[in-house]
């Protein structure tokens, strides 16, 4: 890939990253998506200048052009994020996808890139708010449907019926949890997500994810706990653990899955 392609995808990225920072904090508090974005403090309508992704911040030095209080990090850093998470899938795929045609190969990756922006608003939204938007959990199924039609378009008959037994019973844990704990331990967003990681990594990458996101969670709950930024009864976010699962294991899947099986003899 040559340096000009390789900046116009990340600025791409970026900028795609820069919605995606909307859908974060106007989703959960149930704001519409649309309308010019204004200053979180003092509610001043932004100028275009303002709104430059990555570079208004830096310009601004990370605070308001009007009332001059703090603007959060997460806005560079979805916009970056997501840049680099786009060069990375666009190095990743373009290459290794070679038994489909070129058109086939761009819609491989537009879907990939759109399970990427998903992922990151659950991960910040759900840290942040502690709420999955039903409407990023149903463009992140659509998304994945689309990357199984465009990938497997002569299979993707024969893998319905797997893929929906993979969702149901990558699911089945978490529902277990939630309708245990009675929503205390996890929310029904968690149990729709666990769904669509099953639809999307099958059930064995998918089983592997939900220990990836347990064993995360449980380490990242511990030093919380341990150094008082929490209690033990405290609510934790699951959903970022979940995305963390999920692409170690859509990206790595195939040698950990392959691994594991050698350490087990299977």
């Amino acid at each position: 890939m040559n340096l000009i392609l390789g900046l116009f995808i990340f600025l791409f990225g970026a900028s795609i990253g820069s919605f995606l920072n909307v859908l974060i904090d106007r989703l959960p508090q149930e704001r519409k998506i649309t309308g010019r974005s204004v200053c979180d403090y003092c509610q001043h309508q932004l100028a275009w200048y303002d709104l430059i992704p990555i570079f208004s911040f830096f310009l601004l030095k990370g605070h308001c052009r009007y009332c001059r209080k703090k603007i959060s990090f997460q806005y560079p850093l979805v916009e970056i994020l997501t840049g680099l998470m786009f060069i990375f899938v666009f190095l990743t795929y373009v290459k290794n996808i070679q038994e489909i045609s070129l058109w086939q190969k761009w819609l491989v990756i537009l879907s990939l890139w759109g399970i990427i922006s998903c992922f990151i608003v659950i991960f910040f939204s759900d840290a942040k708010y502690h709420l999955i938007s039903d409407y990023i959990l149903w463009a992140l199924f659509g998304f994945s449907f689309f990357l199984k039609l465009f990938y497997q378009s002569t299979e993707i008959m024969k893998q319905v019926e797997n893929d929906i037994f993979s969702s149901l019973i990558v699911a089945f844990p978490i529902w277990l949890i939630y309708f245990l704990s009675k929503e205390k331990a996890m929310g029904l967003g968690d149990v729709y997500l666990a769904a669509i990681l099953g639809f999307l990594l099958g059930w064995q990458k998918g089983f592997l994810a939900l220990y990836l996101a347990f064993v995360l969670g449980g380490i990242t709950g511990f030093f919380l706990i341990l150094f008082g930024r929490k209690k033990l009864k405290s609510k934790i976010a699951f959903g970022p653990f979940l995305v963390i699962g999920a692409l170690v294991m859509f990206f790595l899947g195939e040698g950990i899955l392959q691994w594991v099986m050698r350490i087990y003899g299977l």
